[in-house]
């Protein structure tokens, strides 16, 4: 699996305008809605459910980088999608500090495995200083986009 298997170019955001952690994840949902990945009359129950799963147990991991991520039952498909937040976001991180990248992830219950393999190839890049750093500093979707195919493309040893 790589990430562009799953991750929507088109709900890619770069210059999110979220100013907390639930408006975040609403924007990027609504990406995904706006990109036709998720039907529109499931964006409120999407939503709640992230939020619902962040009040359990943050997905803000640290070193900038937050994944929040759900199973539901409207996606029939992985889909993923990731904003940029230059100014930084509360998300009530591991290490306390703010999130520049958002990189959030719908699976479908029925399939666990691959929302698994999904999650193990996302932090498997987000291990890398470089990864980290470049994503960070993206400022449009093709620089997004060529992170990624970058990543996929490179052996796992790669600062990338």
């Amino acid at each position: 699996m790589k990430i562009s298997d799953f991750m929507i170019p088109d709900a890619l955001i770069p210059g999110m305008q979220a100013k907390n952690r639930d408006d975040a994840i609403r924007e990027l949902v609504q990406g995904l809605v706006d990109a036709g990945s998720v039907n529109a009359d499931d964006l409120e129950d999407i939503v709640e459910k992230l939020v619902e799963r962040e009040r359990q147990g943050s997905t803000g991991i640290g070193k900038g980088i937050a994944v929040p991520h759900i199973k539901h039952a409207s996606v029939t498909n992985i889909v993923g999608t990731i904003g940029c937040c230059p100014e930084g976001l509360d998300f009530n991180s591991l290490d306390k500090a703010p999130v520049f990248s958002v990189l959030l992830l719908l699976s479908p219950p029925n399939n666990p495995d691959q929302h698994l393999e999904a999650m193990e190839k996302l932090f498997s890049h987000l291990q890398r200083d470089m990864f980290r750093k470049f994503l960070r500093q993206a400022e449009s979707r093709k620089e997004i986009i060529d992170l990624l195919k970058e990543a996929d493309e490179s052996p796992q040893e790669s600062g990338l």
